[in-house]
């Protein structure tokens, strides 16, 4: 009569992945005694019943059982046969327990006291996709077939250098087709020789103040303004003054206690309220710059989305050989997965920062460099980013529409420029916007606190709504949604 535990083990067998015979079945067997299939004092097949099951030789299951014997699993009896051990589970459980009186580090007393505060400061979302995210693109409309013919045209026949590291911090046929293009599109003066391609904004941003400041350096930033660059700047062991936006967009210091060595500012379209900087404002912000010997890092966010007036040129482009850092990103223009960022330097960094870039990133996605060269090249950039022009021009209207119909144009402030891919809705003073935030967030509506974006203190209460990525049809019921919830937290006073 064949025993249970023969069942047990090619049940086991069976399920254990593995070619070599001899281990498939040391795994099996450690399994079913660990898992208690196998109990303690159990009775272990004969060998030679074994390997008839299991069509194995017998000479492979003996070399199981001696394995399994020297550790302690099994043990044989003189004319009664083989048995799993006893105290097997009593032994393991002994090694675990003291294993775990070895002293190990506190919870994160091992983590850096940057890392701790970056952690106690996080803002990512842990979410990037849902109803009203902000600063996401509709990534349905992008031209898929298009950029998928243009790739399978590059890969068919790939060079060598698409296909190995990048020692040159970016493709030179991406980099001269994004030279013309930013010269067309925004005025920026540069030779394929400043570009630098990185893998998104972040990428960028820790590149620059890596190389640029020394720990204790002092920086300015946009107050409200971009979470990611206070946590890099963090990092890097960098004093931080924010300074305030108003309606001219950043408002200079004009003779600072410790002059910044880099100024991140936001100029074409302020993240996040939304300002554009004026040519006054400008032109004071190059003059300092060059008095204080710093650099200013222009992100020139969203600058693609204006729905109004004129395109707004760059900072970079007012004055020849200006002190001014250029970075963009194709995540709005196109879609975020292509982590595919690019930096325009002044010539006297561009060596520089190239070789650091080489050796410490080691940068890839040539293919996908070379694919976007020729999406570029071919026009179908300009095209795909007039279209989106067109789409998120009546989306933005439509949620513009929504807020002064269901909660009032009192919630529409002065920094809603018409351009960009959010909306804020001002919330009345002292209004919890985290709390409103996370019961939204919480129903699949993925807004954000303005007084994230604070650095000092909060001085605007209010909620980053994405209109990008919402369908038309989607839009009405998500916002009545919110508006529900924006009222249930606000006074009824208010």
């Amino acid at each position: 009569m064949r025993s249970l535990a023969v069942d047990v083990i090619k049940q086991a067998f069976s399920q254990t992945p593995g070619e070599k015979l001899h281990k498939k079945l040391y795994v099996a067997i450690c399994s079913c005694i660990l898992e208690g299939s196998l109990r303690p004092a159990a009775r272990m097949p004969p060998t030679r019943d074994l390997a008839n099951e299991l069509v194995l030789s017998r000479n492979t299951v003996l070399r199981v059982y001696e394995q399994l014997q020297a550790e302690g699993y099994i043990s044989t009896r003189t004319s009664s046969g083989t048995f799993v051990t006893e105290s097997v589970l009593d032994n393991l459980n002994t090694q675990v327990a003291k294993s775990a009186q070895v002293a190990l580090p506190e919870d994160n007393a091992s983590l850096s006291s940057r890392c701790l505060e970056l952690l106690e400061n996080a803002s990512a979302s842990p979410a990037q996709w849902g109803d009203f995210i902000p600063g996401v693109p509709d990534v349905n409309s992008f031209p898929h077939r298009t950029f998928k013919k243009i790739y399978d045209r590059v890969a068919r026949r790939p060079s060598p250098e698409h296909l190995t590291y990048d020692a040159a911090s970016g493709l030179e046929i991406l980099k001269s087709a994004l030279s013309d293009y930013l010269r067309t599109a925004r005025g920026v003066k540069c030779s394929t020789d400043q570009i630098l391609i990185t893998e998104g904004i972040h990428q960028a941003l820790d590149l620059v103040t890596r190389t640029l400041c020394n720990p204790g350096d002092h920086a300015w930033i946009e107050e409200p303004g971009y979470w990611g660059i206070k946590n890099i700047l963090r990092m890097n062991a960098v004093n931080i003054t924010a300074l305030d936006v108003d309606d001219q967009g950043l408002v200079p210091q004009p003779s600072p206690d410790k002059k910044p060595k880099l100024i991140f500012v936001t100029p074409s379209h302020q993240y996040p309220l939304g300002s554009v900087m004026s040519l006054p404002r400008r032109q004071l912000l190059l003059s300092q710059a060059r008095e204080f010997q710093s650099w200013i890092v222009e992100d020139d966010y969203d600058s693609e989305f204006r729905f109004s007036g004129q395109p707004i040129p760059s900072l970079q482009g007012l004055e020849e050989n200006s002190p001014v850092i250029y970075i963009g990103t194709f995540s709005k223009t196109l879609y975020p997965a292509l982590r595919l960022g690019y930096v325009v330097l002044p010539e006297p960094l561009a060596a520089p920062l190239k070789k650091v870039h080489n050796e410490l990133y080691r940068s890839g996605h040539q293919m996908i460099q070379a694919a976007l060269a020729e999406f570029i090249r071919e026009g179908y950039y300009a095209a795909h980013i007039r279209k989106m022009r067109q789409l998120y021009n009546k989306r933005r209207t439509l949620l513009v529409e929504l807020i002064k119909a269901h909660l009032g144009e009192k919630y529409l402030g002065w920094f809603n420029s018409n351009a960009g891919l959010h909306l804020i809705i001002q919330l009345p003073a002292h209004t919890d916007d985290i709390g409103i935030a996370k019961q939204a967030n919480a129903d699949g509506i993925l807004v954000r606190p303005l007084s994230r974006y604070y650095f000092n203190h909060q001085k605007l209460s209010g909620l980053l709504v994405g209109f990008a990525s919402i369908n038309d049809s989607d839009m009405v019921p998500s916002f009545m949604r919110l508006a529900a919830i924006i009222k249930q937290h606000s006074s009824p006073s208010l």
